[in-house]
């Protein structure tokens, strides 16, 4: 990971919860996951949640790659079914979004917000997808800046039963004026 990472340089392929239980559980458990509220998930426990997702119609896990390895986690999520269901006033398009960038020993700079933007980009891939929706943690300034970064707006706080989360949205154009990208 020595040159800055591309738009090229990442795909993403759906999370298999049995093969990636072990791969996932070293991701969520780590001190830097924190906020993902899994530290003390046993790898079953993982394999669990993973089953859980891949089963719900509105709920969706993928392993992000970085050229070819494994590097990031990210979930999409319909937030009438999931996550924000009744917390907000959702519009036709909304799409939820969690993504966890792996741990490394060897961090390189600007690699999440390099993540970030690659899942807002695979995100708006779809057209029908017309504004990304998040709720993290208020305590969370680390990615409340990559989300500012890529075009999110905090639109007020909310009470989930599990955290105090700042409800943030990104609109297509948000995200193609902050990044500078073209999402098609």
């Amino acid at each position: 990971m020595s040159r800055a990472a591309e738009p090229g340089d990442f795909t993403v392929r759906p999370l298999d919860p049995l093969g990636d239980a072990a791969l996932v559980h070293g991701w969520v458990t780590h001190p830097k996951a924190a906020f993902w509220l899994m530290g003390d998930a046993t790898r079953q426990d993982v394999e669990q949640e993973y089953r859980r997702i891949a089963a719900h119609p509105g709920h969706h896990a993928f392993i992000g790659l970085h050229r070819g390895a494994p590097a990031f986690l990210m979930e999409s999520y319909d937030p009438t079914e999931v996550e924000l269901k009744g917390l907000y006033e959702a519009e036709p398009g909304d799409l939820g979004m969690h993504f966890l960038v792996a741990p490394t020993d060897t961090p390189v700079h600007g690699f999440t917000r390099a993540v970030i933007t690659a899942v807002m980009r695979a995100l708006f891939a779809d057209p029908s997808v017309h504004r990304v929706v998040v709720e993290p943690d208020v305590t969370n300034s680390a990615v409340q800046a990559l989300n500012k970064a890529v075009g999110f707006e905090v639109l007020r706080e909310i009470a989930k039963p599990e955290k105090d989360a700042l409800l943030s949205a990104c609109t297509r154009e948000q995200f193609e004026a902050a990044t500078g990208g073209n999402t098609r």
